[in-house]
């Protein structure tokens, strides 16, 4: 899919737009070698209905609504386009239909790989749909994340998905009020609004449970922010699990960090002030994990051999980490795909589809069978 990107920082929010053609094949109109157009003047819907030989109406449902196009009429008439050197005129298409064929999208932090998938997944949602992404950056700052999507709104998007965060449920209901609105990769129990997410708690169960298979009772679990929803129900797996298991869970067994590797880091020290046994941590992203083998490294601590360590989210890093990295994989990618078949459903004025989507393990070496 052809695109073309810019930044900019309106009010100091960053924005990337992506700006994606329905049509793969358009790719070789954007290129230096593209075709010359059949005239100096401009390419009119009609020139491409005259050279494809289809109607004037089936190039306009090729540019609106591609996938109801026949396959033979849809592949005939993006080939003339490209032929033709023709560019739709995105600005005209939404005077003329009401709608500006553009998604909103606001994501924590470019970047971040779990982040990054869920973008992806949408872009590789809405190919082939018409609609285009824009792309705004929160930089982490949940203020610049409220503007970012009120930038958006004023670009007139169709739709708005809003990725994890904690910006509070009245402020997204209010968006909501104004376009439709769905939030992703983040569990909203107390909204109401379209919400496509994993279920963190049975994350954190499942993580739990992997070290309890493997011998493990002396579990440390180093979470994320006091507050946020995410952290919250890893948490709370986290104790179910062991609670299950017969485990008598303190707060000494529990350190906050922020989901960033340095705060892990700070955990194993204060781990070794507290004196607290253990032979496994779980780590509630793998950002953390990456901290803690650092700390336990520089404290001549071995992974797997003396604690074995499992995350969450299977980032790319994780499989090079020495050793590497047993982590829960959350599907970021799926994530996005969904939302956008979603998002687009609403905007059409139809049920979306809101699948809640679980995490696999993914066993690799850094978690080892206790010797007991």
């Amino acid at each position: 899919m052809g695109s073309r990107g810019g930044d900019f920082w309106p009010n100091r929010v960053r924005i990337r737009i992506e700006r994606s053609l329905p049509f793969r094949t358009i790719l070789s109109a954007r290129s230096p070698m593209r075709p010359r157009p059949m005239s100096k003047g401009r390419i009119t819907i009609q020139d491409i209905a005259n050279r494809a030989e289809v109607s004037k109406s089936t190039v306009s449902r090729v540019l609106n609504s591609p996938l109801i196009v026949q396959a033979d009429k849809r592949e005939r008439v993006m080939a003339t386009m490209a032929e033709l050197g023709y560019e739709p005129n995105q600005v005209a298409r939404s005077l003329a239909g009401g709608r500006s064929m553009t998604i909103g999208i606001v994501t924590q932090n470019i970047g971040t790989p779990f982040y990054d998938s869920v973008v992806q997944g949408v872009m590789q949602g809405l190919n082939g749909t018409g609609f285009s992404p824009i792309v705004g950056d929160a930089m982490l700052n949940q203020n610049l994340f409220l503007d970012a999507a009120r930038t958006l709104m004023g670009r007139n998007v169709d739709g708005l998905i809003l990725i994890a965060g904690d910006t509070p449920s009245e402020k997204i209901e209010e968006l909501g009020e104004e376009k439709p609105t769905l939030v992703v990769a983040r569990e909203m129990p107390d909204w109401d609004g379209a919400n496509i997410a994993t279920n963190n708690f049975q994350i954190g169960a499942n993580a739990t449970q992997t070290l309890l298979d493997h011998g493990h009772r002396e579990i440390v679990h180093i979470a994320g922010p006091a507050n946020h929803i995410d952290a919250i129900g890893r948490l709370a797996g986290f104790r179910h699990a062991m609670q299950q298991a017969g485990i008598e869970v303190t707060d000494d067994h529990i350190i906050h960090g922020d989901f960033h590797a340095e705060s892990a880091a700070e955990a194993i020290e204060t781990l070794a002030q507290r004196g607290v046994p253990y032979t496994a941590i779980f780590a509630a992203n793998d950002l953390m994990a990456f901290g803690a083998r650092l700390a336990l490294h520089r404290r001549q601590v071995s992974v797997p051999d003396q604690v074995s360590l499992i995350g969450v989210d299977d980032q790319p890093e994780s499989k090079w980490m020495v050793p590497p990295l047993t982590t829960i994989r959350q599907p970021g990618k799926e994530m996005g795909q969904a939302a956008a078949t979603a998002i687009i459903a609403m905007i059409n004025g139809s049920e979306p589809d809101l699948p809640k989507l679980g995490g696999d393990v993914v066993l690799r070496e850094s978690v080892r069978q206790h010797p007991s």
